[in-house]
């Protein structure tokens, strides 16, 4: 079983590293376009923010969020830009203040669920440890979006294996997006991590394989480089087509990065 408090820790830790990437930015910096089509620095920050937001309205008030689901279904693939754009016309002051607050608040308020617990989201409904992975995933994904807007290279570091657990987690998810059946068998997914540790996924004998590198697995499952691009690689046709649909984030399937754009 997870240690909630741990991945919380973790949760808590990708954040500060991000704060610490935008927290001295002026302005025209904040206005910076980022590898996310009409998304600025801005827009990044203001996505995390409302993203927190709703977390803790699911981890405290269920009903309002529900209220936020429907209003969502209204328009399914433009909810998202819409709340980041609202939120974006902030003053980047305001903006960095409000996002430091409700990720604040969300780690207090997780900490004090009981354990077992299943939290309502936009996909299926997920316990506090499973929230606090996705949210660490999100904010270490947009975070990577600051980070090349900014020409900053980030220092790999072990809260990666947070994020390539929630994409091999994902795996069926990343199907039915899709419209498409995932295979029946299970896949092995072995990845070195930073500190060329192994992480493995998977029963040893599966035909169906995925080796390479953690960081570029993440990289690939938040759709933050092009597979094309990345030391990932597939044993089995259907870890080949896995690896073109992947996708750790609730929603629809993403646009991803064109290949060679990060060269």
């Amino acid at each position: 079983m997870a240690d909630v408090g741990a991945l919380l820790d973790d949760m808590r830790a990708e954040g500060e590293e991000l704060d610490e990437l935008v927290a001295t930015l002026d302005e025209e910096q904040w206005a910076r376009p980022t590898p996310a089509e009409g998304w600025t620095i801005a827009h990044q920050i203001a996505h995390l923010a409302w993203t927190d937001d709703v977390a803790l309205l699911s981890a405290t008030d269920p009903g309002r969020f529900a209220g936020v689901v429907e209003e969502a279904l209204r328009d399914p693939f433009g909810f998202v830009d819409a709340a980041a754009e609202e939120r974006a016309r902030a003053r980047p002051a305001d903006l960095l203040s409000s996002w430091r607050l409700g990720r604040c608040r969300l780690s207090d308020a997780l900490r004090g669920l009981e354990d077992g617990r299943k939290l309502a989201w936009f996909g299926p409904p997920m316990g506090v440890g499973s929230m606090a992975t996705a949210r660490l995933m999100e904010t270490w994904a947009h975070g990577q979006d600051v980070a090349d807007a900014l020409g900053v290279t980030r220092t790999p570091t072990a809260r990666l294996r947070n994020v390539a657990h929630i994409g091999v987690r994902t795996r069926d998810f990343a199907y039915a997006t899709h419209g498409q059946e995932p295979p029946a068998e299970p896949f092995r997914v072995e990845l070195v991590g930073p500190d060329d540790e192994q992480w493995v996924w998977g029963p040893a004998d599966a035909a169906q394989r995925i080796t390479g590198s953690a960081l570029d697995f993440c990289l690939l499952v938040t759709q933050r480089r092009h597979p094309d691009d990345l030391a990932v690689r597939a044993v089995g046709a259907d870890a080949a087509h896995w690896l073109t649909i992947a996708q750790a984030f609730a929603g629809a399937p993403g646009k991803g990065r064109k290949a060679g754009q990060h060269a």
